[in-house]
């Protein structure tokens, strides 16, 4: 399949601030109606919540967390056409509190794919390279079909109705420290781990059509309920990669392509939390303003320090966990504009 330039980053993913009401609201200006919102709380401890429409609003799982999901009927209650409302429940809205939610457009559907072994329920946004992925466990080894139609470059499982159990993630075409193949190491979105060489996705690479998973429980309980979040690298638009760590507040330029509006990263072969920074929170560089996604801190302002630049990011910081010398990591980036196309970047 051939994919195509985005030329408005913003259409497909977006970085939405809000302040808390304690009652409820209607958060807008998203753009588009989301499927995926990762609500956080700035200024409190309070869960990353993750909400997707394929499971359905109030349907809350914590990437904080091996916590099964869970009903929050006062959290967010609806996706709406430039947004998501929300009622009074405190990971998404303690009265003054203040948030960020970002959002990705997924196909505001879903449809049945056969392809795999086992029949999922995909919301595949092909042009984007982003699908959600349910699916039911068998126990035994299987494919599930992610409805991207090409290999996908990031896959977070998370089992939706046991608790104790990781989100595990898999960068099919990276190589994690000795692995044979992309599929060999995965890491936990929940945790500060290092990359673990675990069997949950039986060592098998994905195709364009599906992941493979094996019996672990994470990601293939018999009977039990999972969620699935694919990404793929869409020219000007996302960027999955990897660099390595110099030690030097002089760190290493990581090219992308264009200006990101997001990036999370993690150390993989020792442990270290997951970042993210982002340019809604802090607009100019050095850009400091960082959460976590394995812990409910609050933000920090002397976080992860990096410069977000008109082709890249790059590294300001000598923390072992950010920028350790001969450090691997790896990350995930979404472009607030383009270095190609009609609308192109400049430089800061």
């Amino acid at each position: 399949m051939a994919y195509t330039t985005i030329k408005k980053p913003s259409d497909y993913f977006n970085t939405k601030l809000y302040t808390g009401n304690g009652s409820t609201q209607s958060i807008t200006g998203v753009n588009f109606q989301p499927d995926l919102s990762w609500i956080k709380s700035r200024t409190t401890t309070d869960t990353n919540a993750w909400y997707d429409a394929v499971r359905g609003a109030t349907k809350r799982i914590k990437s904080n967390s091996t916590d099964a999901e869970t009903t929050q009927s006062t959290a967010l209650t609806s996706f709406d056409s430039d947004g998501f409302s929300i009622g009074a429940g405190g990971d998404v809205n303690t009265n003054s509190a203040n948030y960020v939610s970002w959002n990705w457009l997924g196909d505001n559907g879903t449809a049945s794919n056969t392809d795999g072994s086992i029949t999922s329920t995909v919301s595949a946004n092909t042009t984007s390279g982003f699908s959600i992925v349910s699916y039911t466990g068998t126990g035994s080894v299987a494919t599930v079909g992610h409805g991207l139609g090409a290999i996908p470059d990031m896959i977070t499982v998370k089992n939706l109705s046991t608790g104790s159990t990781n989100w595990r993630s898999i960068f099919p075409n990276m190589v994690l420290g000795g692995a044979s193949n992309g599929a060999d190491y995965n890491l936990n979105l929940n945790t500060t781990n290092p990359w673990n060489d675990g069997t949950e996705f039986n060592d098998t690479m994905p195709t364009s059509s599906v992941f493979t998973i094996g019996t672990a429980g994470d990601v293939n309980t018999n009977g039990d309920n999972y969620i699935a979040y694919c990404w793929k690298n869409i020219k000007g638009y996302s960027k999955i990669g990897s660099y390595t760590g110099n030690g030097n507040a002089n760190g290493p330029f990581v090219y992308t392509g264009f200006k990101p509006a997001f990036v999370l990263f993690k150390i993989t072969n020792t442990t270290g939390n997951w970042y993210v920074n982002d340019t809604t929170r802090r607009s100019i560089n050095v850009n400091s303003y960082t959460l976590f996604p394995n812990l409910s801190n609050a933000e920090t302002t002397t976080g992860a320090y990096i410069d977000m630049l008109s082709n890249g990011f790059k590294l300001r910081d000598t923390g072992s966990a950010i920028n350790g010398s001969g450090n691997s990591f790896i990350y995930m980036a979404f472009a607030e504009e383009p270095l190609v196309g009609d609308n192109p970047a400049t430089a800061r």
